[in-house]
């Protein structure tokens, strides 16, 4: 688990100046590629050291298309649907997640309860079935690879690097003629004083000081609200809740299904209730749930109401801060810095995802599931009043007017 995140800071490190360097197409080629080979490799190594290595390769391979899928997406979409384009990045994960854990589900064999560590190693599940579930990801890897070819590259990139026939044929594409002159009025305006892509001195300059917080906030708390613990160790929280190991394997696939389902029904609400209020109802929705999941652990309850209450968590963050996030990453930042900026929030989400990580165990273990549930349903209050008070709405802007709403009171 930890050497994959590791991967996953240093490509989000790397994303920024990548970006701005090859473009946005090329380097979503070369995540694609690096996501293949370690998807193979990952499977076939019989060393632990040669294991890690392709996990690690793995690793960096998000963390260049998480930070870098969001970017593209925003730069590309019209502002009335930005929103929802955005979210599809969101539904993608979720659906890579379902397919993992049945595909995972399906090939794994059923497990009798009462079986030791020992039993599971030499059985198929211990000597194969994990070879066949990372060799599995090798086929999405590869239709990534094959359709990215097919995309245009980033008109905003190709602007600001002065090949505006080539943009302006993109944007034609994507809306006609009129809307192509619209879009690149908008741009160069947006980048008058200085055409080219700005540096980390920059996005850490003044004026740039409130929408940097903004960005880094909303992208550690989207991990340290809580959910993904519910994905990284659903096992535990579900023998703690009474299920059996077999059952744990099948109640993880219908967390799967639940964030699927909410996450689904963002992509209608995200631009018709806009970003700031999903943000808000995330936060509260969570705080609830974890404060009443926390009680439940603590009065030892167990059994089905258990699996709602992680189902209701799941769902409340799938269809607000799961989307929502990545959609504010993607428009907060002007044109000039926005590669760097995305990668600096990308960073810190992933550096949020490896404490929260790391973290769950020894939380678990000195203060039990519900101090530990408490302690996020804490952490959710703080985030509410954070947005409640800073995060502005940006549903049916263009990134050039978010540009000016927030970067001139800093100014």
């Amino acid at each position: 688990m930890s050497i994959a995140l590791v991967g996953c800071m240093i490509g989000a490190m790397l994303c920024g100046w990548l970006a701005d360097k090859i473009g946005r197409k090329r380097l979503l080629i070369a995540s694609a590629a690096v996501f293949l080979l370690s998807s193979i490799a990952t499977g076939a190594m019989n060393e632990f050291k040669s294991f890690i290595v392709a996990r690690f390769f793995g690793g960096i391979a998000i963390g260049l298309a998480s930070g870098l899928s969001p970017m593209y997406i925003a730069e590309i979409s019209p502002a009335t649907i930005r929103g929802k384009l955005v979210s599809l990045n969101q539904m993608t994960i979720v659906l890579g997640i379902l397919g993992a854990q049945i595909v995972n589900w399906m090939i794994a064999e059923p497990i009798p309860s009462g079986q030791t560590n020992m039993n599971i190693m030499q059985s198929w599940n211990g000597q194969m079935a994990w070879r066949w579930m990372f060799w599995a990801t090798a086929v999405p890897s590869l239709l990534f690879l094959v359709m990215v070819f097919f995309i245009p590259e980033s008109p905003r990139w190709l602007t600001m690097k002065d090949r505006q026939s080539m943009a302006m044929a993109v944007w034609n594409k994507i809306g006609g003629q009129q809307y192509a002159q619209e879009e690149l009025k908008s741009v160069k305006r947006s980048n008058a004083e200085k055409i080219e892509n700005a540096g980390l001195s920059t996005l850490f300059s003044k004026p740039y000081h409130l929408v940097l917080l903004l960005g880094i906030v909303i992208a550690i708390f989207q991990q340290w609200c809580g959910t993904n613990v519910i994905f990284n160790y659903a096992q535990e929280i579900f023998q703690a809740a009474g299920y059996e190991i077999g059952e744990v394997l099948f109640n993880i696939v219908v967390t799967g299904v639940a964030n699927v389902v909410f996450t689904f029904i963002a992509l209608f609400t995200i631009d018709r209730l806009g970003r700031r209020v999903l943000m808000l109802i995330g936060a509260s929705g969570l705080a609830l749930i974890y404060l009443a999941l926390g009680t439940c652990y603590y009065l030892h309850v167990t059994g089905i109401f258990m699996i709602v209450l992680v189902v209701l968590a799941i769902g409340c963050y799938a269809m607000t801060l799961g989307p929502c996030t990545w959609v504010l990453i993607s428009e907060l930042f002007p044109n000039r810095v926005r590669a760097v900026a995305v990668a600096t929030c990308t960073l810190a989400l992933w550096i949020g995802s490896s404490t929260l990580t790391f973290s769950f165990p020894m939380l678990n273990r000195s203060l039990g599931s519900y101090g530990t549930f408490w302690i996020y349903s804490a952490i959710c209050i703080c985030g509410f009043v954070f947005f409640l008070c800073l995060l502005p709405e940006t549903k049916g802007k263009s990134l050039e007017d978010i540009e000016k709403e927030l970067i001139k009171k800093e100014k």
